[in-house]
């Protein structure tokens, strides 16, 4: 098994060649949706896969996470970024007792690796840093990203952020306590 070895990311880190192998591809068939109070699992199939496009917008919030005080983690194999996690620093919630989990995400081919686990805990400890008691999580609701997340002990989010929901109204709203 090849090394992977982590970092906190530096503002000149986050370059669009950075993501030059990263792949964030995923086939998803079952989503998460909630209705009439209840989560199901529904049969929602459609292929993601990012683009020129998509890595600029990253590298620009990326960036403006630095700018804000956020923090950036990178995992690296053979010094190709092979997954990534993204602190905001801005507290969140009545209470200011959250701050967000704004990306996750591993590259295709090295899922299954623990990567994402290292990330998760890496961005708690951030968090930590902080301040804050818990991390709010604006997630994908396909079945994988809901599975990963309720295996580190993530939950539906007590208080949902109004602002992340009119943003992406399919996603899950999380939390995790700190």
């Amino acid at each position: 098994m090849e090394d992977i070895f982590y970092k906190r990311l530096k503002l000149n880190d986050i370059e669009f060649s950075l993501f030059d192998r990263f792949n964030r591809h995923q086939n998803v068939t079952r989503c998460w949706r909630k209705e009439n109070g209840e989560w199901l699992v529904k049969d929602i199939a459609f292929t993601e896969q990012w683009g020129e496009k998509e890595y600029h917008f990253l590298v620009g919030c990326l960036k403006n996470t630095i700018l804000t005080d956020g923090a950036v983690l990178g995992a690296f194999c053979n010094s190709h970024l092979v997954g990534f996690a993204s602190v905001e620093r801005l507290p969140l919630g009545p209470m200011q007792e959250y701050v967000q989990l704004s990306s996750i995400h591993t590259s295709h081919e090295s899922r299954g690796k623990g990567i994402g686990k290292v990330l998760f805990n890496m961005a708690c400890a951030i968090a930590k840093e902080f301040g804050a008691a818990k991390l709010y999580i604006s997630s994908h609701s396909s079945e994988e990203t809901q599975a990963f997340y309720r295996a580190m002990g993530c939950i539906e989010a007590k208080e949902y952020n109004s602002k992340f929901v009119e943003e992406e109204p399919y996603d899950c709203q999380l939390e995790y306590v700190l």
